[in-house]
């Protein structure tokens, strides 16, 4: 009989591990714990190392990419504490020059991959399934499952366990521990969420900047939908923001920034959002990402969070390695974990890392790292106004690449 692996996730990581097992000559079976498959989603920034293991796993020609086409003058602006608006380096013009898409666009591709197109067998899919015991045995995983809408409970064995199921991971607090022994906290918060409409006065691909001291708005215009609104904060009390509405919290946070229009429209827009993600800020940190036949993949082994814009781009390539990994090595399990963690954990490293700066980007700390947020982004897109017009067109040549359609 094949190797079966039971992944605990259909999100990004889960997904893209299962088309990875499936390439390695496995058979995954994917448990979701919400009773149907999620769509939709905020904006996503897919990085060289994302594309290339979209194409690894054979998704990239079903991978919708909207960079918007490049304005003299650019797409992005600044809004400054008298209101004015500049010029500004949005999020598409950091290096790497990442492919804009949204989260949904993401899975809507690893669906496509895992769902096949009559040519493979599907990947069996359960949902309002979840994992409650997680035990080795000498030869395979017993793992206890359970049916969220009739609390049926079975037992079943594999051969691996993937926990892809998020920041606060089921697999990972029965395997690793509590989630307080992985979670790093960094005393901000989030919220993102879909605009029905541009904010008045700006073009409809536009991106809007509003970095203050702890607060910050962050409008992602997008090439052929509604932008995405990033609204984040800093706080030394994380548990009370969770108290109350959420709505209310928000604009209590912002008050004193709703004069500007731009934040306005996105407080009011955000009373009509049919969903919005709001949540605190962690890192996942752990010595290892396996234990025996259980690995963890995606944000519940790395988590590098939203400032890092690696999210995806992450857990693409994570899945994709770890097929790889079991390809390279298929009658050695441990030998095939060893090889991917060790190939994959400094490229997770260097991304943690650099994730507090980008936060101070995101979301300056103070006034003073306010300002030099603003000098340091205005050098920088000074040098960048002077590169050639064809080296300066990267995104939207990446765009009209094999990776889009």
């Amino acid at each position: 009989m094949g190797k079966r692996a039971l992944v605990v996730g259909l999100g990004i990581a889960g997904m893209s591990a299962a088309i990875g097992l499936r390439r390695a000559g496995w058979t995954p079976v994917i448990v979701e714990r919400a009773p149907e498959r999620r769509t939709g989603g905020y904006f996503v920034g897919l990085f060289p190392e994302g594309r290339q293991a979209a194409v690894d796993l054979g998704i990239a020609d079903d991978l919708h990419t909207r960079n918007p086409e490049r304005r003299p003058g650019g797409n992005s602006w600044s809004v400054d504490r008298r209101g004015r608006r500049r010029p500004a380096l949005g999020f598409l013009d950091q290096p790497g020059e990442p492919a804009a898409v949204l989260r949904g666009d993401i899975e809507a591709a690893l669906w496509q991959g895992i769902t096949g197109d009559g040519t493979e067998d599907a990947v069996e899919v359960r949902f309002a399934t979840t994992p409650v015991e997680i035990t080795e045995g000498p030869a395979e995983v017993q793992v206890l499952l359970e049916n969220a809408e009739t609390g049926a409970q079975y037992r079943e064995s594999f051969d691996l366990v993937v926990g892809a199921d998020g920041m606060r991971s089921s697999v990972r607090r029965i395997v690793f521990g509590p989630h307080e022994d992985h979670l790093t906290t960094w005393d901000a918060m989030i919220c993102a969420f879909q605009l029905k409409e541009q904010v008045p006065t700006y073009e409809a691909s536009d991106s809007v900047i509003i970095a203050r001291a702890k607060r910050a708005v962050w409008v992602f215009g997008l090439a052929d939908h509604a932008p995405t609104v990033l609204l984040t904060y800093r706080t030394r009390d994380i548990q009370k923001q969770f108290s109350g509405s959420r709505v209310e919290r928000l604009r209590a946070v912002f008050s004193g920034m709703d004069d500007d229009p731009v934040v306005r429209h996105v407080l009011d827009s955000l009373e009509q959002a049919p969903d919005h993600l709001f949540d605190s800020v962690h890192q996942v940190k752990m010595d290892r990402w396996s234990k025996g036949r259980v690995v963890l993949v995606g944000d519940a082994a790395w988590c590098m969070n939203l400032y890092s814009g690696m999210g995806a781009t992450s857990s693409l390539r994570g899945g994709a390695a770890l097929g790889a990994a079991l390809r390279e090595h298929p009658d050695d399990l441990a030998a095939a974990l060893d090889a991917w963690e060790a190939g994959l954990r400094p490229f997770i490293s260097k991304h943690q890392r650099t994730a507090r700066l980008k936060q101070q980007m995101f979301v300056p700390s103070s006034r003073r790292a306010e300002a030099l947020r603003s000098v340091l982004v205005g050098l920088v897109r000074r040098i960048r106004s002077r590169r050639p017009a064809a080296e300066a067109d990267g995104p939207q040549a990446m765009a009209r690449s094999g990776t889009s359609r």
